[in-house]
């Protein structure tokens, strides 16, 4: 009938903006996923980090799903998402950042297949936060949860970026076309 529940057994049109941030977060998920498989491939150890990625994922999906206006305490307290991942997400990109050359131009998705399906996640996670900045503003969702997704697309840059590097594959600078 174009309703689903929410965790707290609220109803809601399919179409609310809940269930759009859902959806997207679990085609971030995905993409990662294939993102983690390319990279498995070419046998990358940050393959472990992008598995826990998923994993905060579906903590994402978990307070998503969990609008505050109608959470009670209990649904609160098992749904909350802390400031930990964060930071550790935090350290993750200073640690590639570290081993890549500086920053010269803009860079066009690219660098090989791990390389470019990293970009790909990060642009997916780039539409993710915007679905969920407008719930955390409407007080629906943790304000955590949309920073964890904005220090993850930067994780995602940095990552495709360094899978580039560690593959030797080339990354395509964007250039202005003639006109």
């Amino acid at each position: 009938k174009g309703f689903s529940s929410t965790f707290t057994g609220e109803r809601r049109p399919k179409g609310d903006r809940i269930f759009e941030a859902l959806g997207t977060t679990d085609e971030l998920s995905s993409a990662i996923g294939l993102a983690g498989e390319f990279s498995s491939e070419k046998g990358h150890a940050f393959v472990d980090q992008l598995y826990k990625v998923q994993c905060m994922l579906q903590d994402v999906g978990s307070n998503l799903a969990t609008p505050l206006s109608s959470a009670r305490e209990a649904h609160r307290k098992r749904t909350a998402f802390s400031e930990k991942p964060i930071l550790e997400l935090e350290q993750w990109i200073d640690s590639y950042s570290e081993q890549l050359p500086p920053l010269r131009a803009f860079i066009l998705p690219s660098g090989g297949r791990s390389s470019a399906a990293l970009h790909f996640s990060r642009a997916v996670c780039r539409r993710a936060e915007r679905c969920v900045v407008p719930l955390v503003q409407a007080g629906e969702a943790d304000p955590n949860v949309a920073k964890y997704l904005n220090r993850l697309s930067d994780y995602l840059f940095v990552l495709a970026r360094y899978a580039a590097m560690k593959e030797g594959k080339e990354e395509k600078i964007y250039i202005k076309p003639e006109l």
